[in-house]
């Protein structure tokens, strides 16, 4: 009886409120399914695995070093800026161009694909909603997937990063791009606010895969049609005529 004052709405209740309960429920059942799938988790291993390696490489081969002298070679006390933050943001370039476009990818090609796969989307139609509102729910789960694995990756850089290395400034090399030191401080609201802008890019990335699925193809298709234009895009970018 609950479900079915749920759909239909108590009288004299306004539609709007009742739209919002009933997508709120459908939401939260996207998330249940999105979460109870294992390979949702799968970026969040290959992190964790990804950032021990470098660690541990940053840590006991001569990266740590060439990061040293050419601190000092540009008349910086090296000690004062190979610090958490720093490694951190070291080990962050490499896994924002490469990981996180591909588990984003994957996770959005399988919301509507995978389940137009399996049949279930069929059995999910049959019931009195709304395509707008199923689309809807899902590609904000895809979205809070997103926030969620940016949060996780800068997360974890920061936390194994601080178990190796001091809290101290922070030294921001990119080739060709930026050479600068900021204070603890400062060092810490950029890479904080770096995060927010990270999630726009993996939730562009996501519906980028979640159009494509919902296309009549497969969910690796999918994926790999959305990690094909980004590396198109990345490819022209770097054409210097455009």
């Amino acid at each position: 009886m609950s479900f079915l004052r749920l759909e239909i709405g108590q009288p004299g209740e306004p539609r709007f409120r009742t739209y919002k309960a009933m997508f709120f429920a459908h939401l939260n059942n996207e998330l249940w399914k999105l979460f109870g799938k294992k390979r949702t988790y799968i970026g969040f291993g290959a992190f964790v695995l990804a950032q021990n390696a470098m660690l541990l490489a940053f840590r006991f081969t001569h990266w740590q070093s060439e990061m040293e002298r050419t601190l000092a070679g540009n008349g910086f006390l090296a000690e004062q800026f190979i610090s958490a933050l720093t490694v951190a943001l070291v080990m962050l370039f490499p896994q924002v161009v490469l990981l996180m476009p591909l588990y984003a990818a994957l996770v959005g090609g399988d919301l509507v694909a995978k389940e137009a796969e399996d049949g279930t989307l069929r059995m999910i139609l049959a019931r009195p909603i709304s395509r707008l509102r199923l689309l809807l729910s899902k590609w904000v789960a895809g979205m809070i997937f997103s926030a969620l694995l940016v949060l996780s990756l800068g997360g974890t850089a920061l936390l194994l990063a601080r178990c190796w290395f001091p809290w101290k400034d922070m030294f921001v090399f990119a080739p060709g791009m930026v050479f600068t030191t900021l204070s603890s401080a400062d060092g810490w609201q950029l890479y904080f606010w770096s995060h927010i802008f990270m999630t726009v890019n993996a939730g562009a990335i996501l519906s980028l895969a979640f159009m494509f699925s919902c296309f009549n193809m497969k969910p690796a298709a999918a994926t790999i049609l959305s990690l094909s234009f980004l590396f198109i895009s990345l490819v022209m970018e770097n054409v210097p005529f455009f």
